[in-house]
């Protein structure tokens, strides 16, 4: 079950314009409904907006290639303006009025979590496309992004190799940051390391100065920072005026996610170690073609990133399902997707793992230069192994749990 290169760079190709279109008219039983719920506007639009473009150039593409089963795809999406109470109201009236046949959307863990068990009540099929910590363990829900086992584990020693082993961990505080960090202190010990400080910071914290000043003191020789929005990017830039990072090496597992990198000056962003599923930079045949398309839809492709990119994924990776599933229905759909459903797009070949509802995918091992990704080695189709160590959708189909993983 693989969608093949020629089939992607043909859809896209045909895409070209779609998004203009009127409503078409492509089968006699009404639009297939894909409900969405995301940040488009409020704190996170960074990351919201440019999944919302990216799912409706997935739809414009699905639609100008025939549709799904002769029906058009419709979008019916919300904008949660950032706020997780009303990613739990909206999800409730997609499936209560809307009637949806799918849900795309989430971005943080929190508005994953606050409509995930909704959607299950009312079976109605979620993919959720954002890097996260791993452990989600449901039959409902699809997730391509990528987990700490694809990630930071091949980050930290990289970073590690290109500074030391006294390592010192910034994060976000919520259940990515937190358990994030405890990953990248498990991967700091296994690769000869020594985590010598650790720091929590809510989202809504912009002043590094006090925490800089202990680094200082502390004078590790690694920092990762897996920090999270708008106000957290303050960090990079106060780091980069104290002059810390011409002394001390800085990896992230999130800076770039969103195109930070492209906010920050050259000068604030050089040399910092990421480790992604995706970069503009990469040269293949499907990305090429995915901003062309994006270009030809939107203009301006500076505003593509990993997780617009991920939602682009996971609204193609349901339409293949449903193609061979050969109906929107649920379980067929979730058998067919189950049955090592693959799909190739601007981020590589990504398969769905049976046992955990993840994906295996590409990870690229990248430093910045110049508001650009510079590529070093890339890393062929990594498998979740850190939610394949305790979910098992295969032998317990009925699980519904997200895992705090033994680190």
């Amino acid at each position: 079950m693989t969608l093949n290169r020629r089939r992607f760079l043909a859809t896209s190709a045909a895409a070209t314009g779609a998004l203009a279109l009127p409503t078409m008219a492509l089968g006699q039983s009404g639009p297939i409904r894909m409900g969405s719920v995301l940040d488009v506007s409020g704190i996170f639009s960074a990351y919201g907006e440019p999944m919302d473009m990216a799912q409706r150039l997935a739809v414009a593409e699905i639609n100008a290639d025939g549709g799904l089963l002769g029906r058009e795809v419709e979008i019916v999406g919300f904008d949660t303006q950032s706020d997780m109470a009303l990613y739990t109201q909206f999800a409730q009236r997609l499936v209560r009025q809307e009637r949806v046949d799918v849900v795309q959307g989430g971005i943080l863990s929190a508005s994953r979590e606050a409509i995930r068990q909704t959607l299950r009540r009312a079976e109605t099929l979620y993919f959720y496309n954002v890097q996260y910590e791993g452990g989600v363990c449901d039959r409902n829900v699809f997730i391509n992004g990528v987990t700490p086992a694809q990630q930071a584990e091949v980050l930290v020693p990289w970073a590690m190799s290109q500074s030391g082993p006294r390592v010192y961990i910034l994060a976000a505080d919520y259940n990515y940051g937190q358990i994030t960090a405890r990953w990248l202190q498990k991967y700091v010990g296994d690769n000869g390391g020594e985590t010598v400080g650790v720091d929590f910071f809510p989202l809504d914290v912009a002043d590094f100065g006090s925490t800089i000043a202990r680094i200082q003191t502390v004078s590790p020789d690694l920092v990762i920072a897996p920090l999270v929005g708008g106000a957290h990017l303050s960090f990079f830039r106060q780091w980069a005026a104290s002059g810390m990072n011409e002394r001390i090496p800085l990896a992230s597992t999130t800076m770039g996610v969103g195109n930070e990198h492209r906010v920050l000056t050259p000068e604030e962003g050089n040399g910092i170690m990421v480790a992604y599923n995706y970069a503009q930079e990469l040269d293949t045949p499907a990305n090429n073609a995915f901003k062309e398309a994006w270009a030809a839809a939107y203009g301006d492709t500076s505003l593509i990133h990993e997780i617009a990119v991920s939602h682009y994924m996971g609204v193609k990776l349901w339409a293949e399902g449903v193609r061979q599933a050969g109906t929107t229905e649920r379980m067929p759909v979730i058998e067919a997707l189950e049955d090592n459903l693959s799909i190739e797009g601007p981020s590589g070949v990504m398969t769905i793992d049976p046992q955990t509802h993840h994906a295996t995918l590409d990870v690229h091992l990248m430093r910045f230069e110049n508001q650009e990704m510079a590529l070093v080695e890339s890393l062929s189709q990594r498998p979740p192994v850190d939610t394949q160590a305790v979910c098992d959708l295969i032998a317990n189909p009925d699980e519904n749990t997200q895992f705090e993983i033994e680190i």
